[in-house]
């Protein structure tokens, strides 16, 4: 998948090549190495390096206190952390996988979201809560999830999803400064994969957190895509220009706050609007996506707004999740309706 490029060339000392997963290691090593009231927490963080080893070496490192092995509970977690927010401390709580995050849900969305308002803006909660989610690994039930429209609803929570290994340096580097609670959504399937190597350089400026990018230009209609999304975007963007169609594919990185200036520029320019999710399409982002763009872009539409979404059933067992995500083939599906409005 493309990434963005603000990388310097392969020979600069300050860049690596990462996977997703080894960038946001790093990413969190820099974060604490930068502040020491930067602590981690979660199941299995510590001496394991997590389920997914995105915080493998960190103990080792910073020592026990910093690196903190939690009980099984993610209402625990959530709550321990939000107390250490309020003392000074600024804690990156990691929700092992997506369908864990329930048994938290109260303490985000009743403490998290509101202590800031509650108290008149006396009392910040600088809390980055991590999230492995969306399909593609072949799992079982509650781990494989992608519950984030829940948390963009929530007034007080801030929202973003990283899509790529430079954004996964930057952007949890970013979270972790912010004075504002973060749920920071990442593609679970895409933390190890090969293909999905940039070139990270630690030393670039990087994109602002809550902000959407350009990551292909085109003309013949506007695909927006998020997480783990993205990639299935650039690749329909790759197939169809065999075909002589010139896909421009926006990546939103944020979902709370949305930033769709870009988004009403594209389709300004190319009339049609793809929006692709692998959460189901009730009530979801997508929703807003498409409601938002037809209330101002609506003399520039050729077509109707079209979302390419999960389904809205529970998660399937593995052997049927091919068929429930969002894949090249219904996204170039999309597009060709689209086209023929």
């Amino acid at each position: 998948m493309a990434a963005p490029v603000i990388s310097k060339p392969s020979g600069s000392a300050t860049t690596q090549s990462l996977t997703l997963g080894k960038a946001l290691n790093l990413g969190l090593r820099t974060a604490m190495e930068a502040d020491p009231k930067v602590i981690v927490m979660g199941e299995d963080v510590g001496k394991l390096g997590g389920v997914f080893r995105i915080t493998d070496g960190l103990q080792k490192d910073f020592g026990e206190h910093r690196v903190l092995d939690t009980p099984l509970s993610e209402s625990g977690i959530i709550g321990t952390a939000v107390g250490l927010a309020v003392r000074g401390f600024r804690p990156v709580c990691e929700i092992q996988f997506d369908g864990f995050i329930f048994p938290g849900f109260d303490q985000i969305v009743s403490q998290v979201a509101k202590l800031h308002a509650r108290t008149l803006g006396r009392v910040r909660v600088p809390l980055v809560i991590r999230v492995p989610f969306g399909g593609g690994i072949g799992a079982v039930e509650h781990h494989s999830e992608s519950p984030e429209s829940y948390f963009a609803h929530t007034a007080g929570l801030k929202v973003v999803a990283c899509s790529n290994a430079v954004d996964a340096y930057w952007m949890i580097q970013q979270a972790i400064q912010s004075d504002d609670p973060v749920l920071f959504f990442e593609p679970k399937r895409y933390y190890h994969s090969g293909f999905m190597k940039a070139e990270v350089d630690t030393t670039a400026t990087p994109d602002p957190l809550f902000a959407s990018r350009l990551v292909r230009a085109g003309s013949t209609a506007t695909v927006v895509a998020y997480g783990p999304s993205v990639k299935v975007a650039l690749d329909a963007a790759t197939a169809a220009e065999e075909e002589g169609r010139s896909l421009e594919v926006i990546d939103l990185r944020s979902l709370s706050p949305l930033d769709l200036q870009p988004v009403f520029e594209s389709v300004r320019r190319t009339g049609r609007l793809v929006v692709v999710s692998e959460a189901p399409s009730e009530a979801s982002l997508t929703s807003e996506i498409a409601a938002r763009v037809q209330q101002e872009c609506f003399y520039s539409l050729q077509a109707p707004v079209l979302r390419v979404t999960g389904f809205d059933t529970p998660y399937p067992p593995a052997k049927l999740e091919e068929d429930f995500l969002p894949d090249l083939d219904r996204v170039l599906d999309a597009v060709d309706r689209s086209l023929a409005w």
